[in-house]
């Protein structure tokens, strides 16, 4: 294996997450028809597109675990194998419910690779550092899945599985690229794992993730819906959101520099705060290009705000806890995004304006917590004094 220095790991990272990333949403504009070609009715379609996040959910907090007992770069390895692996079942001629199974994969591989690659980062980077170079890892996550779903309107659903199989290859390729790539720690440690420390900083940090979560399930379910009933376009619903990932994309140095030099606590909690405020908004604006606008201007204080709590969930933290509190802080957020998609649905049929409102207050109230949680943490590494 070849060493490396952090920059040279954060520039391998940030091509192999964006990679992924734009490979697990390259066909997600066209999967449900690729699904409906394969038998399968609105109800297993559901299913399979849930059980990516189900997966997740599930085994975010293990993988993790796993992660800071043998290797971050182990399972990063292992989760890109077993991505290229499930992608390349989508050329199989079977049936719908079985790509419940590839779905299950993917989003726990996906899951594995995001957990593996955040705290990588966070060991690799000192306090100081650390929120520029996890910037990076978000603006390569969002720059994937802001090419993924326009690349994936290029091809057709009849060839949607040769496109999966292809985004198996890159991904055997990443792991390739991983196999010659040092995360910062030993392949396997024999000695114990310390015991995790819940401090305010993770406390305070896992309710920011579920408040963050809450949002973009909204998101996930209703968004088109509600754009759809707005008569948009196909183009402007699509369009909506490649320009949610624009700013995140352009953003991410000074998010970093923010998150790195400025009050930690005072950017997650206004960034929270924003994301609820444009979510209650959002179903009384009746202008597509007002509402393309203001995805825009939305996605602004979120760009500048995830760095933030991403290094907040981190700080203080040994070496061999990091995957575990990356895992947990991941298991949150993705929970809380299936229980809104969920939730969703189902208000959005009773009343449009319903599921955006609702979310939006229980967003702010969690966002709100953190103003105890992390009362005593310092929000500005760059000062000594706790508290500020």
């Amino acid at each position: 294996m070849a060493q490396s220095t952090p920059k040279q790991t954060l520039r391998r990272l940030t091509i192999i997450v964006a990679i992924q990333w734009m490979g697990a949403t390259l066909g997600l504009p066209l999967l449900p028809l690729f699904l409906e070609r394969h038998g399968g009715g609105p109800t297993t379609v559901g299913f399979v597109m849930a059980s990516f996040f189900v997966a997740g959910v599930g085994t975010q907090f293990i993988l993790g675990h796993l992660a800071d007992r043998f290797g971050r770069r182990l399972i990063l390895i292992f989760s890109l194998i077993a991505y290229g692996v499930a992608s390349m079942t989508y050329i199989l001629p079977i049936t719908a419910p079985w790509f419940v199974l590839a779905r299950v994969v993917q989003g726990a591989s996906a899951g594995a690779i995001e957990v593996a690659s955040l705290s990588a980062v966070a060991a690799l980077f000192s306090e100081n550092e650390r929120g520029r170079a996890v910037a990076r890892i978000f603006a390569a996550q969002l720059l994937g899945f802001g090419i993924g779903p326009v690349a994936g309107v290029l091809v057709s659903v009849k060839d949607l599985g040769w496109a999966f199989f292809t985004a198996g290859i890159i991904s055997f390729l990443a792991a390739m690229v991983t196999m010659r790539t040092s995360l910062g720690d030993r392949a396997y440690d024999p000695t114990p794992l310390p015991r995790m420390q819940w401090n305010q900083q993770l406390v305070g940090a896992l309710f920011a993730a579920c408040a963050a979560g809450l949002t973009i399930g909204v998101y996930e379910t209703c968004w088109s819906l509600l754009m759809h009933a707005h008569h948009a376009s196909t183009l402007q619903i699509r369009l909506s959101w490649t320009l949610f990932c624009i700013p995140w994309v352009v953003l991410s140095g000074v998010a970093g520099r923010l998150a790195d030099h400025a009050n930690r606590r005072t950017i997650a909690l206004a960034g929270l705060l924003n994301n609820a405020l444009f979510l209650a908004i959002y179903p009384h604006i009746h202008n597509n290009d007002v509402m393309l606008f203001l995805g825009s201007l939305e996605a602004v204080g979120a760009a500048l705000s995830m760095p933030s709590i991403s290094s907040l969930m981190s700080q203080g933290a040994v070496h061999r806890e990091l995957s575990r509190r990356q895992g947990l802080y991941a298991t949150s957020n993705t929970a809380a995004l299936a229980v809104a998609a969920g939730v969703s649905g189902v208000l959005f049929t009773v009343n449009s304006v319903l599921p955006f409102t609702l979310m939006a207050v229980v967003s702010s109230a969690l966002a709100l917590t953190t103003l105890w949680w992390w009362r005593h943490v310092t929000g500005n590494i760059s000062r000594l004094a706790v508290g500020d």
